[in-house]
């Protein structure tokens, strides 16, 4: 398939705009599809200390 694909994080203090701020939590899905390429699936995990 042609073309490009290109996924960028959301900017610094996107969650915090929010009242009560959200963030990601470990557990959380993030899921992105493209039709007809397929889905990216990731669990979020807390870091590792």
């Amino acid at each position: 398939l042609p073309g490009d694909v290109i996924a960028t994080g959301t900017p610094i203090g996107a969650g915090i705009r929010f009242d009560p701020p959200r963030f990601l939590q470990p557990g959380d899905v993030v899921e992105v599809e493209v039709t007809g390429v397929g889905v990216l699936r990731n669990v979020v995990e807390a870091e590792a200390r």
